[in-house]
């Protein structure tokens, strides 16, 4: 029998652009979003948003977030 939780795909998305102010969450612009791309799990997404924000330290203006898309997906069963 095959056991749901061990077989879900927990996938996340990996993205970033540069943010109009320090105190939100809007980016300057959505043309320019860099989109890193879809992981299967949280730790590899991390790894790339680590990496992504590493490499963009010089501008504190750039952020890169991690969205978990299988809460969105299926929301009930988080």
């Amino acid at each position: 029998m095959n056991d749901n939780k061990s077989n879900k795909q927990l996938l996340h998305l990996v993205f970033g652009g540069e943010l109009e102010s320090l105190k939100g969450v809007t980016f300057r612009d959505l043309d320019d979003l860099d989109v890193v791309g879809i992981f299967p799990d949280f730790a590899s997404a991390r790894t790339a948003w680590k990496a992504k924000a590493q490499s963009t330290v010089d501008n504190a203006h750039m952020r890169y977030f991690i969205v978990h898309l299988h809460k969105l997906l299926d929301p009930e069963n988080d």
